[in-house]
Formats: structure tokens, sequence, C-alpha cells
């Protein structure tokens, strides 16, 4: 997976400057729907929570139609999927994608999984971090792995839901270091946060956007990322890359529907994800959230979905994560 998201990395200059030929005069569109529900399986102030409704006063300029995000908690992802597969395939209700719904489908087997969704676009790569609060004696993470390797068991890692990316993560980051502790999970990123903050655990793994106000107020401090390159808003904090650790992980941020949606559909979604892209306004805020534009349409998208659910099964096999 590290290696395929290596390759979109290089791909992504590509995406973004097709994307850029869209931009300028793009108007409102006749949606088929005056509401639409996106729904998350995440916590208000998690991750998708934020990305979602940060987008969607973007989302109903280009589309013309109101919409609103619906939590829908339980089974890291399990019910906001059912609700999503059992809906109406009329363009009225979507799901913020990331890993996790991928995951879950692959762990926990649900009644539901992500074989019955269908793609709609990629909007993002989201950069992973470490991080720690403010009062943590460790500014690396190197001192992390010496610490840990010198007193196995001690440190504490913290991570989201079990089907997370994250504790995907922290699974090779303890494979690749040597290090035994354990990886604590929480019900989002929220809960970890706290945890954080509350020395439950010794370190996070998370995204910018779930973390700006508590990095802006100085209460937690980013120790690496698991980025090619350091990111521009940080340039200062080394990667794990950087300090020895051959980690690279981008979190995929995206939209699916329910199956069989009709082609029209597709297609205005697609051209509003480009428009929304190039909006100024909305630019500044994902730059902000050291998000990477990643445009995948539809079919692009489906096709990338079941490569990655295919690299997470090999990697649940030889973790030991599943036995079949």
């Amino acid at each position: 997976m590290i290696r395929q998201f290596r390759t979109l990395a290089v791909a992504a200059f590509a995406a973004t400057a097709a994307i850029a030929s869209l931009a300028g005069s793009a108007t409102a569109q006749s949606y088929p729907h005056e509401t639409v529900t996106l729904i998350t399986h995440s916590k208000q102030g998690g991750g998708t929570d934020v990305f979602l409704r940060a987008m969607t006063p973007f989302l109903g300029k280009y589309l013309g139609a109101n919409f609103v995000v619906e939590n829908v908690r339980g089974g890291s992802g399990a019910k906001a999927m059912a609700k999503l597969a059992t809906a109406p395939a009329d363009g009225a209700i979507f799901y913020g994608t990331t890993p996790t719904f991928i995951n879950t489908s692959l762990l926990s087997k649900p009644d539901f999984t992500f074989k019955d969704l269908s793609g709609v676009a990629n909007v993002f790569l989201d950069p992973q971090i470490v991080y720690v609060r403010a009062e943590s004696p460790y500014n690396s993470v190197q001192e992390i792995v010496d610490v840990a390797l010198a007193s196995p068991g001690t440190m504490k890692f913290g991570v989201t839901t079990p089907g997370s990316l994250d504790r995907q993560v922290m699974e090779k980051f303890k494979a690749l270091t040597g290090v035994v502790a354990p990886v604590i999970t929480h019900d989002g990123g929220g809960e970890l946060l706290i945890s954080v903050l509350n020395g439950t655990v010794d370190l996070g793994i998370g995204e910018i956007q779930e973390l700006s106000a508590q990095l802006a107020a100085g209460k937690v401090r980013v120790i690496t990322t698991y980025t090619k390159d350091r990111l521009a808003d940080f340039p200062d904090v080394m990667t794990a890359r950087e300090q020895g650790i051959d980690l690279v992980i981008n979190k995929f941020r995206g939209i699916a529907g329910p199956k069989g949606l009709p082609d029209d559909i597709y297609a205005k979604w697609e051209t509003a994800i480009q428009g929304v892209l190039e909006d100024a306004e909305f630019k500044a805020w994902y730059s902000a959230q050291s998000l990477v534009p990643f445009y995948m349409g539809h079919t692009e998208y489906d096709a990338f979905l079941a490569d990655f659910a295919a690299d997470q099964e090999l990697f649940f096999k030889e973790y030991g994560i599943t036995d079949d």
C-alpha cells in the first residue's frame, strides 16, 4: 500500500493540473434534490466530520443544493455503511469515505460492506502525523523508539478505531522498529485527542484538521509526519523517513453513494468536486489543513478502492490480524 501511495502522489500533480483547467466560471447545477445528506461514522469534530462540514457550502455552490451532515455512529462505520447501502440510489444521500470503511468491512464482516457501496469521487489525500501533548518530554519519534526499546510495554500508543488506518500504521511502525507497546484504540479522533491531552497515551496518530485548534493554542505538538516531504506548515518537523523509519502513508478522503446511482448523478458530482477543489476560498481552507487535492472520478475511484481493499487483506494476513 505504501508503494501505491507513492505512485499516487506523483499522479496527484497531473490530477491537479486537470482540475485547474476547470477553474473560473463554474455555476451551480440544477441538482435533482433540494437537500442532500452526507453521513459519516465519525463524531462531530472528527476528521471526516470536519472535512464534510467544511466542504458543504462549496458543494451547495457547485451543485445547487442544500447539504446537511449526519453523524451515524457505531461499529467503526458499520451502521453508516448499512444506512447508505439500504438507501434509495437517487442522489439524496452519500457517505464520507476513508480507509476505515474498507478496514471495518474486512475485519468485522458487517452485514453491509464497501462492496455494497459505490465510489463517487475522491477528494483528498490526508497526511498522517504523530502528535504529543505540549508537556510531553518527547520531541521526535526516535526518542519514542529509544524509550520504548529500553522499557518494553511502558510506552502507550493511541489510535482511533480498531479498523482505522492509523491502527495499521502503528502495527507497521512496531514491526519496523521492534518496539513492544500496547496500542490503545478509541471511538474516534476526538476521544484520542483527549487521551493524549490527559496523558492516558503517550502519543496519537491523526490529521491536521482534527488538531488545528489545539495546535494553534499550543496544547499539542507534532513530532513527525508519515509523508514523503515535510509539510509546508510544519517545516521544522522531520518526516518519519528522515528519522530513520521508512513509512510514507496518506489517508484518502472521498465520497461514496448507494450502488446503482444514475450516470448523470455521477457526472454532476464529478464536475462539482473538481469545481470545489479549484474554489479559491476552499483552497485556502484545505491548504491550511495540509490536505492534498487528489481528484478521482467514479470509475477510477471504484477501481482504486478495490485495489486498496486487496492490499489491506494482504496486510491483515501478513501481520496476523486475520486468519483467512
